[in-house]
Formats: C-alpha cells, sequence, structure tokens
C-alpha cells in the first residue's frame, strides 16, 4: 500500500476538534483539502500549527491531512496542533518529554462561560436607572 497513514488521531480546542492523519513524506499539510496556506491566512496560525513538528525538528518528514470542524479558526489551529503532537507521541514515545515541557499535550480547557438569567451576557447586567 503506498503512502498508508502511520497515525491517525484528534485533538481539541474550545468547541474545535481536529482530526490528524499523518503520513511519511515532504512535510505537505492539508486542512479539510485546501493546502494550509489557504486555510490559514495568518503566520500566527500556521506557526501554532506547526509548532509540534517543530519542536520535535520534523517539519520535513511528514504529509498532515486533517479534518477540521466546530470554533473558530484560533480554536481550530490549537485543535490541529494537539492533534499532530499526539500523532507524533505515538510513532516515537520519546518525543513525549518535549512536547510535554513545551505544553502541547495539555487540553486548554477553556469554554464560554453560560449566560444567567436577567442578566444580558455571563455577567454583564443590564444599564442601571435610578429615577
Amino acid at each position: 500500500m503506498a503512502n498508508a497513514p502511520l497515525t491517525q488521531t484528534t485533538g481539541r480546542r474550545k468547541e474545535a476538534v481536529a482530526r490528524a492523519i499523518l503520513r511519511s513524506g515532504t512535510g505537505v499539510i492539508t486542512v479539510n483539502g485546501k493546502p494550509i496556506e489557504a486555510y490559514f491566512p495568518t503566520a500566527t496560525q500556521r506557526m501554532i500549527v506547526t509548532e509540534a513538528l517543530r519542536v520535535t525538528d520534523r517539519e520535513q518528514s511528514f504529509d498532515i491531512a486533517a479534518n477540521i470542524f466546530g470554533g473558530g479558526v484560533t480554536g481550530q489551529a490549537g485543535a490541529l496542533r494537539m492533534a499532530i503532537a499526539r500523532s507524533l507521541i505515538e510513532l516515537d514515545p520519546e518525543s513525549r518529554p518535549a512536547l510535554k515541557k513545551a505544553g502541547l499535550l495539555t487540553r486548554d480547557s477553556r469554554r464560554k462561560e453560560s449566560k444567567k438569567y436577567g442578566l444580558k451576557k455571563a455577567r454583564k447586567a443590564p444599564q442601571f436607572t435610578k429615577r
């Protein structure tokens, strides 16, 4: 089988869920069928996605095909970063301490606070009128 998937992992952040499939290759990253430059327009988001590959010095080792849904663009970038980090650990357990030290394996569990009754948002109150 030519270019069979090496690993398939999931990463999450906020409402975003990313599934990453790693294959041996030359460093091509596609997200939802588009090249990474088209899906993540800003350099910051692309840097977040490739952080795990930079920490382990494997930027040109793997082709990554990702499927992302939910959340916003930054949340999706964070979810994909986590999925890639988990895949790298599956392939090479020795890289775990470096990735853990960089904070790439910790799930960012922050969520939107729920709205309370009597308020306009989670904490914003309606304007107070004295008379």
